[in-house]
C-alpha cells in the first residue's frame, strides 16, 4: 500500500516505444519537391514588376509558373533541363518556386548573379545561420501573403500546412516586410 507523500516510480523503456511522427511525407528523407504553384499566388508579386522584363523560371518542373506569368504578357525563359546552380540563362529577374531541399543553394546563387529575384519560400527560410548571413551581406525583402497557399501536390488535397512569402532581392519594395491580401480568386 502506497504511504502518504509516497511517489509512484514507472520505469519507461523507449527502445519498445515506436515514435510516429506527424510530420508531412513531403519533409521527410526521400521526400519529393514536387509543389506547383497555382496561379493566384503570383498575384501579390505582379504590381512591382516591369512588364519588359524577361523572367528566367529556373526551377521549371512542370511549367506552371511559367505559364502563369506568361499569361499575364511576360516573356518567361528556361526550361526543366536547365541546371539554375551551374548553367545561365540572359534575364532580368528570376522568379521561381525552388526545390525547398535546396533553397539556400538557390538563394546563395541568386545573391552572387547580382540581379532582381523573387523566391517563393516558407518562412522558415528565415531560419539558419547560413541563410542569415546571406540576408545579412545582401539584405532581402519579403511580400507576406495573409493566408497561406493551397500549393498543387501530387496526391494531396486541401491547404498547405506551412506559410510562404515571396523573399524578393532588387524589386525596392516600399518596406523590408509587405503584409498583403491574398485574393484565391481567379
Amino acid at each position: 500500500m502506497k504511504k502518504r507523500g509516497q511517489t509512484k516510480r514507472y520505469s519507461i523503456d523507449y527502445e519498445k516505444i515506436k515514435m510516429k511522427t506527424k510530420k508531412p511525407k513531403l519533409m521527410m528523407q526521400g521526400h519529393t519537391d514536387e509543389i506547383f504553384t497555382p496561379k493566384y499566388a503570383i498575384k501579390p508579386l505582379l504590381q512591382f514588376l516591369k512588364k519588359d522584363w524577361k523572367i528566367w523560371e529556373c526551377a521549371w518542373g512542370k511549367g506552371s509558373l511559367a505559364k502563369h506569368f506568361e499569361e499575364e504578357g511576360f516573356v518567361v525563359v528556361g526550361d526543366k533541363t536547365t541546371d539554375f546552380l551551374n548553367e545561365y540563362e540572359n534575364h532580368d529577374i528570376i522568379i521561381t518556386n525552388p526545390p525547398y531541399s535546396k533553397k539556400e543553394d538557390f538563394l546563395r546563387r541568386a545573391f552572387e548573379l547580382g540581379k532582381p529575384f523573387a523566391f517563393l519560400l516558407p518562412l522558415t527560410t528565415l531560419e539558419g545561420i547560413k541563410r542569415g548571413e546571406l540576408f545579412k551581406k545582401y539584405g532581402i525583402q519579403l511580400i507576406i501573403p495573409n493566408r497561406r497557399i493551397n500549393f498543387i501536390m501530387p496526391n494531396k488535397q486541401g491547404g498547405a500546412w506551412f506559410q510562404v512569402a515571396w523573399f524578393c532581392y532588387g524589386l525596392n519594395l516600399p518596406e523590408q516586410l509587405n503584409f498583403v491580401e491574398l485574393d484565391k480568386s481567379s
